[in-house]
């Protein structure tokens, strides 16, 4: 989740790796990346067309409740990644979520089979957007309590939950920030002070609005007071239905996945830039003395 792209890099090079090669090789390799991510890939010389690639990621969760593995509908979803290659193995190998075997000799040649290999290595996106896909599908308008819209809480770090809230016309998407260093503290408000100005420009009329606050909005009122204490405020995005229609559907539930780490990336490349102009100024200002 700290890389914004969808498609894992070091997987990819290893499918195209075992893609280019007109024998097969003997493989037995395990990837681990960030988030407690790990692929275990494997082929071997007795199956010349077949490679078999284990997922082991930390699934979303609805309110702390871990699910009882991968769902139908998101198997559905990887399996229609490319129906013709990808094959999923049940059940799947022991300490991974998913088994898929995959037929690399029906991958299309020429700049087609780097596509589908993109597409194959982003896996593990596709399994989290699934899920988080599922849940809002699932979150019907007569899920309520007393008059208000239940609020749903996802989890995909321990420490990073944001909360869903189904309203008649739109879905609140809220996130708590939490910071360790008061600096960070600084820079994200106004980072998001800054989103906040420019998404209600004309320029970013059609994205969805977005509000930051340094208490909790009404709707999160009733939750437990440890998902609440926050250094860093709530971010709050409004998503209306044409934000959910088609090819949006998947952007938007990308970008909410990856809110927190795009947050996290901004303060630190702002951090980074504020040390480097001090060190700058600082050279100049010990050449002047000297």
């Amino acid at each position: 989740m700290a890389c914004l792209e969808r498609a894992s890099p070091a997987l990819k090079r290893i499918l195209l790796k075992l893609d280019r090669e007109n024998k097969s090789i003997e493989i037995d390799h395990h990837l681990y990346e960030f988030g407690s991510v790990e692929y275990h890939i494997q082929s071997s010389t007795s199956d010349t067309h077949y490679t078999n690639l284990s997922v082991s990621t930390p699934l979303l969760s609805q309110g702390g409740i871990l699910p009882n593995g991968i769902s139908h509908y998101t198997k559905q979803m990887v399996k229609g990644i490319c129906p013709d290659v990808v094959e999923i193995i049940e059940p799947a190998k022991e300490g991974y979520q998913i088994t898929l075997r995959l037929d690399l000799s029906k991958i299309p040649n020429g700049k087609e089979s780097i596509k589908v290999i993109a597409d194959i290595s982003a896996v593990q996106a596709v399994i989290l957007s699934s899920q988080l896909k599922e849940m809002l599908m699932n979150v019907s308008s007569q899920d309520t309590f007393q008059g208000m819209y239940k609020t749903i809480k996802l989890v995909y770090h321990p420490r990073e939950p944001f909360f869903i809230v189904r309203q008649p016309q739109k879905i609140l998407a809220v996130f708590p920030i939490r910071f360790k260093d008061k600096t960070d503290v600084i820079i994200a408000t106004a980072f998001f002070q800054e989103l906040v100005d420019v998404g209600s420009s004309e320029k970013w009329a059609k994205a969805p609005p977005c509000c930051w606050s340094p208490i909790p909005p009404p709707e999160l009122r009733g939750e437990p007071f440890e998902d609440l204490s926050t250094n860093g405020g709530f971010v709050s995005f409004d998503i209306s239905s044409r934000h959910v229609r088609g090819k949006r559907l998947d952007k938007t539930v990308w970008s909410l996945l990856n809110f927190y780490a795009y947050v996290k990336y901004h303060v630190k490349s702002t951090r980074s830039f504020i040390q480097r102009r001090m060190r700058k100024r600082l050279q100049r200002l010990v050449e002047v003395l000297n």
